[in-house]
């Protein structure tokens, strides 16, 4: 282990960052692989159409929109910092850590979900998001295929209401890891709400989403039960503002009705090329 480290410590911070991100996807796939097949709710192939599209995604998702949103997130707590008077930053501050890690949760839930929101009802900004709702089959990797300016404007809406509030680096002269566990926690139960699994919790369905609370997110089961549950933690979110729905069924159909390229650089590159995508 030694040895390892010290060789980590001799290689760039790219290289670091890829044999990072290849060990957590080696960890992923020892918990939610075995799960799919043991409670899948859709019988389908581990390496469905797509896995490979995704897997590529999944670099792409962990390695770029964080340099991407440096910039503009720094620009916005700097610009928050005149405007909010500062007594409410110092009231947050004051929070014992647990408090402020729940409070964020919730806090930026609302502004994921407008985010989120907005990328439906927006034709072009539909146009990246589209690229996430492609996929005809869910599993836990299906969570990593979004385009980065989708990542990018969604990340920033949630991230808003906590600079906002003070719970993203409140005292503004120290290291704050909240953020960062933010991202980490939303990320995981990304992966979880997208998977494959067949497991219901009950009235827990309420408090927490859960896989059949997203896969009806993801259906393209008609116009009548398309573009609800944005939130992607806090479902209740949704039944504040309307879109909640969650029927004891699962949805049959998944996708998008226009059409959308199979590969990764096809992907990337369609938003920006004016052609009708559904929503």
């Amino acid at each position: 282990m030694t040895d390892f480290l010290q060789l980590l410590n001799q290689l760039p911070p790219f290289a670091v960052d890829i044999i990072r991100l290849c060990i957590w996807l080696v960890l992923l796939m020892i918990v939610f692989v075995p799960l799919e097949r043991l409670f899948t709710q859709h019988p389908q192939q581990i390496f469905r159409k797509g896995f490979v599209t995704d897997l590529g995604y999944y670099f792409i998702s962990s390695l770029i929109p964080t340099h991407l949103l440096a910039v503009p997130m720094a620009l916005i707590a700097w610009g928050l910092h005149y405007v909010v008077p500062g007594s409410l930053h110092q009231l947050t501050a004051g929070l014992p850590f647990g408090a402020r890690f729940a409070a964020s949760l919730v806090v930026g839930e609302f502004g994921f979900y407008w985010g989120h929101r907005l990328m439906h009802e927006i034709p072009l900004l539909w146009r990246f998001h589209a690229v996430h709702h492609s996929a005809a089959e869910l599993d836990w990797l299906v969570n990593t295929r979004a385009h980065p300016v989708d990542m990018i404007f969604t990340r920033l809406c949630g991230f808003i209401p906590l600079y906002i509030v003070g719970l993203a680096q409140p005292s503004g002269k120290t290291m704050d890891i909240l953020p960062l566990l933010f991202i980490l926690t939303g990320t995981v139960w990304g992966f979880f709400i997208h998977s494959n699994l067949k497991w219901r919790f009950g009235w827990l369905e309420w408090l927490v989403a859960t896989p059949a609370f997203h896969h009806w997110h993801h259906t393209n089961d008609g116009l009548a039960v398309i573009n609800k549950n944005y939130s992607a933690m806090v479902p209740w979110v949704d039944k504040l503002f309307g879109t909640f729905y969650l029927p004891k069924q699962w949805p049959q159909k998944y996708g998008i009705d226009g059409a959308m390229s199979p590969r990764l650089v096809g992907q990337i590159l369609q938003p920006f090329i004016f052609r009708r995508l559904d929503s």
